[in-house]
């Protein structure tokens, strides 16, 4: 089934998880309304040599063409679009990932400031009760980290440091950067085949 999943992208360090995830999603024919912060367009030309730029469209046609043949559909939005379909209640996709996420961002969704298309599109999924992930790529983790961690897991969203596993006995950094897009995408409910399941076959 198509879902119409929002990935924003932060300035937080582990852009080839947003970059991998957002591959499987459109590889998996998902709809990705993707949206990403000043930051994050620093920080992806710094770890991956990639330039994402102002204009929207630019941007999809990027992407498209960096992560080869698709299935789903992706639309880019500005970070202070408030026409975005996300920026509201009426229309909020069915899940929302921050991937990577900042401590600022984190704080912000949070406090519920709601101050650009990211926290405002966080801060609608949970006051509509929809699946929101923080991928927090933060360490070590401060008092006022971890609290406002807690404050978001009880409302509901859920907490995934992007901490890999090893029984999996990981070969590359894309081993083990597709061990924790496989953990985001189980949590959306999106079939992958990244990394072999623990006891199968």
């Amino acid at each position: 089934m198509k879902k119409t999943i929002v990935l924003a992208l932060t300035g937080a360090s582990g852009l080839a998880y947003s970059l991998r995830l957002l591959e499987s999603l459109l590889q998996n024919g998902q709809r990705v309304h993707l949206i990403y912060s000043q930051a994050a367009q620093i920080v992806v030309r710094q770890e991956l040599d990639l330039v994402l730029p102002n204009h929207t469209q630019d941007a999809e046609k990027i992407l498209l063409e960096k992560l080869g043949t698709a299935h789903g559909e992706l639309r880019v939005f500005w970070r202070n679009d408030w026409f975005a379909p996300m920026a509201s209640g009426s229309n909020p996709g069915d899940a929302m990932v921050i991937c990577p996420c900042t401590m600022g961002t984190l704080a912000a969704v949070a406090a519920g400031t709601s101050e650009d298309l990211i926290t405002r599109a966080a801060d609608v999924m949970l006051k509509e009760k929809r699946p929101l992930i923080l991928v927090p790529r933060e360490t070590p983790f401060s008092a006022i980290h971890l609290e406002n961690m807690l404050k978001l897991s009880h409302a509901g969203a859920v907490i995934l440091p992007p901490n890999p596993g090893f029984y999996h006995h990981p070969e590359s950094i894309q081993d083990i950067v597709d061990f924790v897009v496989a953990k985001i995408l189980d949590h959306l409910g999106v079939a992958h085949t990244l990394v072999a399941r623990w006891g199968g076959k």
